[in-house]
């Protein structure tokens, strides 16, 4: 094969793996770019800390064929707990969804899309628990996942652990989208 045509293929592969690569399964925040740093806004308040406590908006998009409902959640896997900490965890979300609004992590679930539901965060309540590392640590990283499911339900109530709903959304996930972002308190 001629160095031209070589150069030809491998730029045709390319150009095919990138456009591949625009419909996989992906998630953002408008709000929190991957690889950067979180806003003192998405701050728990309380532990110390004193933030608005509110979840940020999340857009997912190319879910794939076969999927049923979503589960999000947000885990610190930084927390000196010895297993992490989730400060977020929100399952039976709707196929029809391809996002959070805003403070969608209130308490009420008010702002949730119907049917949607959070379960108990590792801060002992069901909402959105905003990021709070201990003062001096370094930076920790909170990662932010989309699972697509393949089933609309989740068995889950008020007692659902974050470890129980974890296997269960893992025994049912088709396909996840993640991005990590950083949060350190000075």
């Amino acid at each position: 094969m001629k160095i031209s045509q070589l150069a030809s293929t491998l730029i045709v592969s390319a150009v095919a793996a990138s456009a591949q690569a625009d419909n996989s399964f992906q998630l953002s925040s408008p709000q929190i770019q991957a690889n950067s740093s979180i806003s003192a806004d998405f701050e728990f308040n309380g532990f110390g800390c004193s933030g608005n406590n509110q979840s940020p908006e999340l857009h997912w998009k190319n879910a794939p064929a076969g999927t049923k409902s979503f589960a999000v959640s947000v885990y610190d896997p930084d927390a000196p707990t010895g297993s992490g900490f989730w400060h977020w965890y929100v399952v039976n979300i709707p196929v029809t969804a391809s996002g959070l609004a805003a403070n969608a992590g209130a308490a009420d679930q008010a702002n949730l899309p119907q049917g949607a539901f959070q379960l108990r965060t590792d801060y002992g309540y069901h909402g959105w628990g905003g990021v709070c590392p201990p003062q001096g640590d370094d930076a920790h990283r909170y990662i932010f996942t989309v699972h697509a499911l393949n089933t609309e339900k989740l068995a889950v109530d008020e007692n659902t652990t974050t470890a129980l709903g974890g296997f269960l959304v893992n025994a049912h996930t088709i396909d996840k989208a993640s991005f990590t972002a950083y949060y350190q308190r000075k």
